[in-house]
């Protein structure tokens, strides 16, 4: 529960001060045994916990969900399975899953959507990951703009986007393979890049290792790196890029 709406509903006799005393003694955190839960983040940071589903047990992942759902909270998780999402929807109904992008979320209250981010990618192997990164900016309140296998191998495909790119306040660039995309798309925006490699390729590729080099290794300016098929981490922070300037809508 938001805090400022606590001591409204105490000032206004809405609930018991036994019971908002309650509530205060599980924060800033609440401490499952198993995990603790941070439900102050989003006063802290602007963006509430976020559950990173991959190797989580299936009782303790359902209780996370459990915990934040009855905390008034929209839920997201990341890199979750369709066995975590039969689970978690046998409890909470209302979660939704989307196997291309692996995200488990709860959308409890509506989230209005600002700005424009881009989200391009190298070719369609990379959507995946690219989507991870959409879907995240999306549940956060940013609009996206998908422009999709657009890599260099046929760079008059990314040239014929160039101009709705640049509408956009900040551009996801997503590819594996060389890599090339994300210094490319710097070299014709003025806008920041989020470059993210995947580890679409063939041998050599070394699993996104030579996408991660080149990007980091990029003669453009105004490029920043995050991890091999870190799609969550691209979205996050371009949707902070995004907040920044909103004044464009999509």
């Amino acid at each position: 529960m938001d805090i400022h709406e606590l001591l409204l509903q105490v000032k206004n006799n809405q609930i018991e001060l036994s019971e908002a005393e309650s509530i205060l003694k599980k924060l800033p955190y609440e401490d499952l045994g198993f995990a603790k839960l941070d439900h102050h983040r989003s006063l802290r940071s602007g963006f509430g916990e976020v559950i990173f589903c991959q190797g989580k047990s299936t009782p303790h992942l359902v209780s996370i969900y459990q915990r934040f759902y009855e905390h008034d909270t929209n839920v997201l998780g990341t890199r979750a399975t369709q066995e975590q999402y039969e689970s978690v929807k046998a409890v909470l109904p209302m979660a939704k899953y989307d196997p291309l992008s692996r995200i488990l979320s709860i959308q409890k209250n509506e989230q209005k959507r600002e700005g424009c981010i881009a989200v391009c990618t190298g070719g369609t192997s990379d959507i995946p990951v690219a989507e991870e990164a959409a879907q995240t900016a999306e549940f956060f309140g940013s609009n996206i703009l998908r422009i999709y296998d657009v890599g260099v191998a046929g760079i008059h495909r990314l040239l014929s986007k160039v101009d709705d790119i640049r509408k956009a306040n900040c551009i996801i660039a997503v590819a594996g393979m060389e890599g090339a995309l994300g210094g490319v798309v710097a070299g014709l925006v003025d806008k920041p890049v989020i470059a993210v490699p995947t580890s679409i390729g063939y041998g050599a590729n070394f699993g996104g290792l030579s996408a991660l080099l080149t990007m980091l290794n990029s003669c453009a300016e105004g490029i920043a790196v995050v991890n091999i098929d870190n799609g969550f981490g691209a979205g996050y922070i371009a949707t902070q890029i995004n907040r920044l300037g909103t004044q464009i809508e999509v």
